[in-house]
């Protein structure tokens, strides 16, 4: 009998080990052939949680810039890279003795890049082969049926030093009295600003327009490929860099012993990378898409402030109509109504939390002076503000980050390394600081913070562990991972004197405008050397030159802008430019050849309105496609440039409309419109 059992029990056994072999060959099988986007497996036995270093208590906390001077035992030194054409200012003093002016301080020799050179770029050889073929007309023809799979957190790759990186999206133009694109879709911002709150999402199917431009056509673009996709010197501190990375890095202390929730989580679901090329067309769908598909992380728990943005959202949407306001030109903006509603809101609603932990000089330090000012002047004007800044944190809508993404790469940068893995370990150390000091990170998990970034660098930096954060970036490529609905373009205003920094603003009026077109810089990148080959010294109406020395007896770099009716910005190595800006300030309608650059403020400003966008294939039809806009098109538009010149202007005190308060309105804009009824 026993006998008997043991054998039953053994054939039992081995029809278990069947029946369980044959389930799992089953799950497999269902997995791979019914189930393409999702992991069984990965139900039944969880890989581990995501990795995070040990907490570190990191910086002590440190004074605000409005509380101590600057501390450096550092020796200082003149050896800047100065902006492609520069002329020489004379000396100038320091605003306070709170922030980096380029005449007591320089770069560290060492830590900069020749003029000309290549960025120190990983992966850079790929990149530029992929960027050259994106510039070709048959990269463009064909990049319909293209897919990129690079993934938007990359952390190694693009983050090249800038010189004086032009800035240029190409794409089509509205150049006409309708917004005519190169597309049957109708451009969002109608010349009267008035447009419905939310316009119905137009078509994002690939179009083209004929290459050949006709003179009695408006919009003077060829060719749009629309696929879809989401100098004067550097002014800065010189030191001992070894010395001073040590110093650092010595603040970072193991914590003890925090649990994981406190870390900065890394964004969970990494946003689709767009195709190669992103039209002026293509970003309007994007952004307006958004607005309806781009949602922040819920609140862990509710909070009085997420009340209020919901109500200011509700208040935007129903905004009353607004006409012939005295500072505001309608056409200028997408809709008008909801800009000034908005803007009012955050006037007497918005209350912003800084925090006052980190240490010089990455934290608490502006650069006021040369091609990265804008972070350094929003950071001084912010931390200074009475009306923004709150100190009761539990009252904030939101909190901001406030280091330099300039002084980042000054301190910890080692040159010639091609590596910035360091940089991207210190900010994470800094945000989990951050997180493991306050409840506010992890409520939202970084979507109220936002950061204030002008160096090429920053996306890649902060792409992972920042991922959550509204980030305000002068390298507003789509490429790079910007994001439509969260991220900000910042403007990239090249500041020659910070103690008058509306000197020369203004121009010549249009009739004197002899020059059809100017552009003077270093061969940065890809774009600019074709620009020069295709127009340098061949026509008398195009002023196209390499680096631009300033002879005396000669019209110099600030006269040409004055003086040209159309100023190019070209890409350098990156797609952002303070030529952009500059142009603006000088009255010059500007010319944006920078595929994938999402230009300044445009959650707001319908930019077709006043500066043209030209594809960078199409930079051999550059005169041809200038000269087709009529004389009466090119006037409004250079009359516009001056009417949104306000915007781009930095004050020593904030006023109304200027540049300070449209970089912190286009945060609060993109927070509020993340804000969701539950």
């Amino acid at each position: 009998m026993g006998h008997e059992l043991k054998s039953l029990f053994q054939l039992d056994t081995r029809k278990l080990i069947w029946l369980i072999g044959i389930t799992f060959v089953v799950i497999i099988t269902f997995q791979y052939l019914e189930l393409p986007y999702g992991n069984v497996l990965s139900t039944l036995f969880p890989s581990g949680k995501i990795s995070v270093e040990e907490q570190s208590s990191f910086l002590a906390s440190g004074p605000s810039s409005a509380e101590s001077g600057l501390d450096y035992n550092g020796t200082y030194a003149g050896n800047e890279r100065a902006h492609d054409n520069e002329i020489s200012e004379g000396k100038d003093t320091d605003l306070n003795n709170d922030v980096i002016s380029e005449t007591d301080v320089g770069l560290n020799k060492s830590s900069t890049f020749d003029e000309g050179s290549k960025p120190p770029k990983e992966s850079s050889t790929e990149e530029f082969e992929d960027l050259d073929k994106n510039s070709t007309a048959d990269h463009a023809e064909n990049s319909n049926n293209k897919t990129v799979t690079e993934e938007a957190s990359k952390t190694e790759e693009s983050f090249s030093s800038k010189n004086d990186t032009v800035d240029i999206n190409t794409s089509n133009n509205n150049i006409g009295n309708e917004n005519i694109t190169s597309s049957p879709v109708s451009t969002v911002s109608s010349d009267t600003g008035l447009g419905s709150p939310l316009p119905a999402l137009p078509p994002t199917t690939n179009t083209t327009l004929e290459k050949d431009v006709e003179t009695n056509i408006w919009t003077p673009v060829v060719s749009v490929n629309s696929s879809i996709s989401p100098v004067e010197q550097h002014v800065t501190p010189s030191f001992d860099k070894n010395e001073k990375t040590e110093e650092i890095q010595k603040d970072f202390t193991a914590s003890d012993g925090n649990s994981s929730p406190h870390n900065t989580p890394k964004m969970k679901k990494k946003p689709e990378m767009p195709p190669a090329l992103t039209t002026i067309a293509d970003m309007n769908n994007l952004f307006y898409q958004s607005r309806v598909s781009y949602s922040s992380t819920t609140p862990r728990w509710s909070s009085g402030a997420d009340k209020v943005l919901l109500n200011a959202r509700l208040q935007i949407e129903n905004a009353p109509i607004v006409k012939n306001d005295q500072q505001l030109y309608a056409p200028l903006y997408r809709n008008v109504s909801m800009f000034k509603r908005s803007y009012e809101l955050m006037e007497s609603t918005l209350k912003v939390y800084v925090y006052k932990e980190g240490k010089r000089p990455i934290v608490h330090t502006p650069v006021l002076k040369g091609i990265y000012a804008s972070e350094g002047w929003f950071m001084r004007q912010l931390e200074s503000n009475k009306k923004f800044v709150t100190k009761k944190s539990r009252e904030a809508h939101l909190f901001y980050l406030p280091f330099s993404s300039r002084m980042l790469e000054e301190t910890l940068y080692v040159p010639d390394s091609h590596n910035h893995k360091n940089l991207i370990e210190y900010l994470k150390n800094y945000m989990n600081m951050i997180a493991a000091k306050y409840p506010f990170w992890n409520r939202t998990e970084g979507a109220d913070h936002f950061l204030v970034a002008c160096h090429d660098w920053a996306p890649s930096e902060t792409r992972e562990h920042m991922a959550n954060c509204i980030r305000a970036l002068c390298n507003s490529d789509v490429r790079e991972g910007y994001i439509f609905g969260k991220d900000v373009s910042l403007p990239e205003t090249y500041v020659r004197n910070p103690q008058k920094p509306l000197r020369d603003l203004g121009g010549k009026p249009p009739s004197k405008r002899s020059i059809l077109a100017f552009f003077a810089g270093s061969m940065h990148g890809y774009l600019r050397p074709i620009l020069i080959e295709q127009w340098g010294n061949k026509d008398p109406d195009m002023k196209i030159y390499g680096k631009m020395p300033n002879v005396k007896g000669k019209m110099n770099y600030i006269q040409h802008m004055k003086s040209s009716k159309y100023c190019l910005c070209p890409r350098g190595y990156e797609v952002n430019s303070p030529r952009v800006v500059e142009a603006i300030f000088y009255e010059c309608v500007p010319v944006i050849i920078s595929d994938n650059f999402v230009p300044p403020f445009f959650e707001v400003l319908n930019w077709e309105s006043f500066a043209v966008f030209i594809l960078e294939k199409d930079i051999p039809n550059l005169k041809k496609i200038l000269l087709s806009i009529p004389e009466k098109r090119y006037r409004q538009m250079q009359l516009r440039v001056k009417k949104i010149q306000q915007h781009f202007l930095w004050h020593p005190r904030p006023e109304k409309y200027d540049i300070f308060h449209m970089i912190l309105h286009s945060v609060w804009y993109n927070r509020v419109f993340q804000m969701k009824s539950r």
